[in-house]
């Protein structure tokens, strides 16, 4: 089951015979309604803005059950702390913005054709990918690179 809503919880814990405990519906709930990819802490703030009992271990323990039975993916992009989100109804891959964090997700067609190729070409066939990019703006670089940004930096390394 994917969570699309929190409310898809319920249905979740009934079919596994799990309790529906508040702590568990306030995590689905808080992961349902994220439109990025927070991590165990910032999930625990946005909980406790609610309410104040559910503890960071239920956030940990919760996420965890969600992530094992496919419910939420986890992703640690580049070593950094896992982040959530629930699973997508179609594969996606990902571009980390370095500066900022920020997650890009996008799906490629091509990109799908051309590693199933690259698998067949090597005598596999493919049954799994994770694709991670991890770049900077192009406007960022292209700042940076200028006449003017060269000549600040010459500055403040005088200063």
């Amino acid at each position: 089951m994917k969570l699309r809503s929190y409310q898809d919880f319920d249905a979740w814990c009934r079919e596994r015979r799990l309790r529906v405990t508040t702590g568990r519906r306030a995590v689905a709930k808080a992961v349902a309604e994220a439109r990025d990819y927070p991590d165990v802490y910032e999930l625990h703030r946005r909980i406790a803005t609610v309410d104040t009992r559910i503890s960071l271990a239920t956030v940990y323990r919760t996420l965890r059950l969600f992530a094992e039975s496919g419910m939420i993916e986890r992703h640690t992009f580049r070593g950094s702390r896992a982040r959530y989100e629930p699973t997508p109804e179609e594969h996606l891959d990902h571009l980390i913005d370095i500066r900022t964090g920020r997650v890009i997700e996008f799906r490629s067609d091509e990109i799908e054709r051309l590693q199933v190729e690259v698998a067949a070409r090597l005598g596999y066939r493919l049954t799994g990918h994770r694709l991670e990019l991890y770049g900077e703006p192009v406007q960022a670089l292209k700042r940076a690179s200028s006449p003017t940004a060269a000549r600040q930096r010459l500055r403040s390394a005088r200063d």
